[in-house]
């Protein structure tokens, strides 16, 4: 229970400042979307961080990994954590995995955004 209560704060945590990066820096006239792709690079950088301390020097515990790698780089970009374990499969040389995965998530994540666009259109 207590390793849920750590996810959820974090990623609470991470969502509010999503929320502010992307209202401060995502702007309705330029059309590009540059408090999303801010985020999405950090959380990457900070979820390196973060689980390489972990897994270097022991400076994290198991908790503090959810709280801050979990909860809120999972909160703050869903990108860090894909980028994170397309890492990992290139690190130990699954080229095939990191290929299927990487066009999986593009393909079936925008299929995904256009059918639920499509499926809003119906109602």
């Amino acid at each position: 229970m207590k390793q849920l209560l750590l996810v959820f704060l974090g990623g609470g945590l991470g969502s509010v400042c999503r929320y502010i990066l992307g209202k401060s820096l995502n702007s309705s006239t330029s059309g590009i979307p540059y408090g999303t792709f801010l985020a999405n690079v950090l959380g990457s950088l900070l979820i390196g961080l973060i689980l390489g301390l972990a897994a270097k020097s022991q400076t994290l515990n198991q908790n503090q990994t959810l709280l801050l790698a979990t909860g809120f780089c999972g909160g703050f970009t869903t990108f860090s954590s894909f980028a994170y374990e397309n890492h990992v499969f290139l690190k130990s040389g699954d080229f095939m995995s990191f290929a299927m995965y990487t066009i999986a998530s593009f393909i079936l994540g925008f299929l995904a955004v256009f059918f639920g666009m499509y499926l809003t259109k119906l109602i």
